[in-house]
């Protein structure tokens, strides 16, 4: 298996036939092909069905998309890697943040980087926190925020921050203090994410380990749409203060810190220990941390700091 066999397998796929991947590639359409089949011989499955639409991925060949995009990843870094010595670091750095993050630190950390890593091409990936740990263990991602820091014998997580989660409902629905029980959040109808969520299962151990039952209404697995349903007045929601405070300064929603425990959350910086990092994601990683410590320190970012 060669190396530019896997460039023109993702080529393929990018482009979606093997005309269109023959004009991007600058490579002649029957040589293309042979090395597509050649591939396919040395792997032993076919990685496309050849439609009249064009190249359409197996099973398989959605498989090795993902191995072969870890490869050639890891071609670039190294050859980054060995090019930069005494210049300001530079090359791609794939760096993920789960939703509740990204709303408070995407817009810092690009604008940041653009001003003082200009050479660095950022590439900001959102998802949940599960799928990001799964990314960042395969290699398509290069460093990213957690929640948790349980031992990962492939993970080196630096703790940054305990958040503090809060009842989060309309202005409108009656006085409730800056602090609540969690036993009185039990009382009120919630919006909250389903099961697999990471806040939902911190949220389900706390009220387990009290023998509460919380009453929830609905459930929805999109920020946007959870904080909408508590705007229209469907329930309350419980979310840390940091994912809600733009909506709370503008006396959209208010939040009420729940006082137990148990109800907070703690946030980590993450890199695979079994990828080597480049010069630029520890750049990038080094500058999130300081802006997140600058934003916790504020008052911008509610929590409380943990980082070295």
């Amino acid at each position: 298996m060669e190396l530019r066999q896997l460039r023109y397998f993702v080529g393929v796929v990018e482009a979606g036939s093997l005309l269109k991947a023959s004009a991007r590639l600058h490579v002649a359409q029957p040589a293309l092909g042979l090395q597509i089949s050649s591939l396919e011989e040395e792997l032993g499955t076919r990685l496309f069905e050849r439609t009249s639409r064009g190249m359409q991925l197996t099973e398989a060949g959605r498989i090795f998309l993902d191995h072969a995009k870890v490869v050639l990843n890891d071609i670039e870094r190294a050859r980054a890697a060995v090019q930069q010595t005494d210049d300001a670091p530079r090359g791609e750095v794939a760096i993920g943040l789960p939703t509740t993050v990204a709303l408070a630190a995407t817009v810092p950390i690009v604008s940041a980087c653009r001003e003082r890593l200009p050479l660095v091409r950022l590439k900001v990936i959102e998802a949940y926190s599960g799928f990001l740990r799964e990314w960042l263990q395969a290699g398509r991602l290069d460093v990213a925020f957690l929640f948790g820091d349980a031992a990962d014998p492939v993970l080196s997580k630096q703790p940054l921050l305990d958040e503090r989660l809060a009842l989060v409902s309309r202005p409108v629905d009656g006085h409730l203090p800056a602090r609540i029980a969690l036993s009185r959040v039990a009382t009120v109808d919630l919006v909250l994410p389903s099961r697999e969520h990471g806040l939902r299962r911190i949220i389900d151990d706390a009220c387990f380990s009290l023998g509460l039952q919380l009453n929830v209404v609905a459930e929805i697995d999109s920020l946007p749409s959870v904080k909408r349903a508590v705007e229209a007045g469907i329930g309350s929601t419980i979310l840390p203060l940091a994912a809600v405070a733009e909506e709370v300064a503008a006396k959209r929603l208010r939040a009420s810190a729940i006082a137990d425990a148990s109800m907070t959350r703690r946030v980590v910086l993450a890199v695979n220990l079994t990828r080597p990092a480049t010069r630029a994601a520890a750049a990038v990683a080094s500058l999130a941390t300081e802006l997140i410590h600058d934003m916790v320190r504020s008052g911008s970012w509610p929590g409380h700091w943990i980082g070295g």
